[in-house]
């Protein structure tokens, strides 16, 4: 009896083994491989304004968490237990708030960068994401491509999302730009791949370009994936402002900016442990944006309570860097009270200095 019951505990180890080794197998196949430059995918082409020296633009940038992580989720990586707890519904009912909050009314922007877009996701209902926030001249980049995330249990499945730029600016062409991935294989296989989606919007009456850089910088790693990827950024903003260009990169940077951790103390270490930057981050002459009147991001670790500021974690890691002919004139966090999203938007104007 004891040999029989011993037998069968080998089969089930082995069935076990043999079940993740061709997991481990299928992801390394069908791993997504990106090219350290391509063209990103055009959406639309229905911007048609066009761009001078000396204009105002606003531009509003938003991580609007995949549709699924609004006031009533948590998340697992954050020190909670959700995974996709926001039914088919919800995720509904969050993305007609997003859209209304982004593209209309006193929140709208020339130009929105929005961030953790889904365009065929297992915890998204595979919804089309992209598709229902396009405006005008709309590019999308993938940077999370997995055929199946195994973990946690129940396990994510599905993942493919990335970043939207919508302008209603006339756009020239769009480029995903990668970023260093800090895992290594097999961590790499079911992780993001990083990219910059950037938008070349010509100016009309000179050869220069506004060049827009949608982000979203490593979350759950040791603090190297974010110094590699903020390197690249720094010397590709660099690289594009000696060309004469006006430059501006937004999004999720993961990272909090100089002197928000006196305003927001990270009081809860021990759930995400959030990056740091600083003046070295971005070349000589640019410069951040971002306001902290209302925090940007919350912790995950619990669904929102606005009451409750002892049992959770805010942060201001979602804003702008500017090259030095890019004058800022105003920068907002829009305070959504996390309704819709674990990131409330950042909303700014600015004027492309002659």
């Amino acid at each position: 009896m004891a040999k029989k019951a011993f037998r069968v505990i080998l089969l089930i180890l082995a069935a076990v083994i043999i079940a993740a080794a061709m997991l481990l197998l299928y992801l390394t196949v069908t791993e997504y491989r990106p090219a350290d430059k391509e063209d990103a995918a055009i959406l639309s082409a229905k911007g048609t304004s066009v761009l001078r020296e000396g204009d105002d633009i606003s531009l509003l940038s938003w991580n609007i968490g995949y549709a699924g992580l609004g006031a009533g989720s948590d998340f697992f990586m954050d020190g909670g237990k959700g995974v996709a707890d926001a039914d088919k519904a919800t995720v509904k009912k969050y993305l007609k708030g997003i859209g209304s909050d982004a593209f209309s009314g006193k929140n709208k922007a020339d130009i929105t960068m929005l961030q953790e877009v889904d365009v065929e996701s297992s915890r998204s209902y595979n919804i089309n994401e992209s598709n229902i926030l396009k405006r005008g001249s709309a590019s999308f980049a993938l940077n999370f491509s997995v055929r199946f995330v195994p973990y946690p249990l129940p396990p994510i499945g599905k993942v493919n999302g990335g970043l939207l730029v919508d302008s209603q600016y006339q756009v020239e062409s769009a480029e995903r730009i990668a970023l260093p991935c800090p895992f290594k294989w097999p961590v790499r296989l079911a992780n993001l791949k990083r990219c910059l989606l950037v938008n070349y919007i010509p100016i009309k009456g000179s050869d220069k370009y506004l060049v827009v850089a949608d982000l979203h910088l490593e979350a759950y790693d040791n603090g190297s994936g974010k110094a590699a990827q903020t390197k690249v950024l720094k010397k590709f903003l660099l690289q594009e402002y000696k060309k004469g260009n006006y430059v501006i990169a937004g999004g999720d940077f993961n990272q909090e900016f100089p002197g928000v951790t006196d305003i927001y103390p990270n009081t809860h270490t021990d759930l995400w442990k959030v990056g740091m930057l600083d003046q070295s981050a971005i070349p000589d002459g640019f410069s951040f944006a971002y306001d902290t009147s209302s925090p940007s991001c919350r912790l995950n670790n619990q669904p929102y309570d606005a009451s409750d500021t002892e049992n959770t974690q805010y942060y201001v890691i979602d804003g702008f860097i500017l090259s030095p002919n890019v004058r800022l004139k105003t920068v907002r966090t829009l305070d959504e009270g996390f309704e819709n999203s674990d990131h409330n938007p950042v909303r700014m104007t600015v004027t492309l200095v002659k």
